[in-house]
């Protein structure tokens, strides 16, 4: 199903639902006010403190696991590990899920991206080791040393280790196109490039004290916002409706406090700007990385 086609749908979807949404609204507002089971991250951290974060119970979205995959996947200078990087949008998926099953589409979208580049690292990763296995018969591989197996795992996994490397192995073998859409790594990673810049601005938004004398803001006037500044722009006009038209069934602020496991808008404050920091770094590495192979405007 084309983009056209996923937008038409939500926006039948949408409309459907935007009746049930104001009912939905009302008994939202006469019911319990969550309680916190567990102890999350101290207060009285500041926001560059490296102290984990808690697991919060029953829901499958984990922040603390969202921040540890983050954290993990900036390498060296000015490179961005694969594996933690897919990992950390497997939490991104279950964030947008949450959120319920109107704004749960675009996580759909999103997840059909972060398979094709595990797709393209697993069949890498085998014709690499086919290519390995006939260098070595099994005489030779039963004489080696136990580091020069981990040197050969490195070479297996090496052309999808990295966004760096799968630049360079994808360029060394003319898959990357610059005139016509294809299912290359580079093109899809700029897919995911573009729509973390959105979910760090909104996350950025919704971890922002409300001004003096005023209320703060409905989260889904914040989402709205932010996609529009953001990921709109490489939208078509079908598929920034239905996403607009989505982001009106979203929860009010009360039910984020439960997906981050606080209880105040002072303590979300804490948790997500320290998200916000860890997406900023590994964001501006892939920005780097993609504007030195002229990457940031592939078909």
């Amino acid at each position: 199903m084309d983009v056209r086609c996923r937008a038409c749908v939500v926006v039948i979807f949408v409309l459907l639902l935007l009746g049930s949404l104001c009912l939905h609204r009302i008994l939202e507002h006469h019911s319990e006010v969550y309680s916190v089971k567990i102890k999350v991250v101290s207060l009285v951290i500041d926001n560059t403190s490296d102290s984990p974060l808690s697991v919060c119970p029953d829901q499958s979205f984990q922040i603390a696991y969202l921040l540890a995959h983050l954290q993990a996947a900036p390498l060296a200078a000015n490179d961005v590990l694969l594996k933690p990087y897919l990992a950390s949008w497997d939490e991104l998926i279950k964030f947008l899920e949450a959120l319920g099953p109107i704004v749960g589409i675009i996580s759909q979208e999103i997840e059909s991206k972060t398979t094709i580049i595990r797709d393209l690292a697993q069949k890498a990763e085998e014709a690499e080791r086919k290519i390995n296995e006939r260098k070595w018969t099994t005489k030779e591989l039963a004489q080696r040393k136990s580091s020069n197996y981990s040197k050969m795992d490195q070479t297996l996994s090496s052309g999808y280790t990295s966004v760096r490397s799968m630049i360079k192995l994808e360029l060394e073998n003319g898959l990357v196109d610059f005139q016509t859409q294809t299912d290359s790594g580079c093109r899809t990673l700029l897919r995911l490039h573009r729509a973390l810049l959105w979910l760090q601005n909104f996350l950025h938004e919704l971890g922002k004290d409300a001004a003096k004398g005023e209320r703060l803001r409905r989260p889904s006037d914040l989402c709205k916002e932010t996609y529009q500044r953001t990921l709109a722009r490489h939208h078509s006009w079908w598929a920034r409706k239905a996403a607009e038209l989505a982001f009106l069934a979203m929860p009010e602020r009360s039910y984020f406090y439960k997906l981050v496991c606080v209880k105040t808008q002072a303590e979300a404050s804490v948790v997500l700007n320290r998200v916000v920091k860890a997406i900023e770094k590994v964001y501006k590495r892939n920005e780097v990385a993609l504007q030195e192979h002229g990457m940031l405007d592939l078909p």
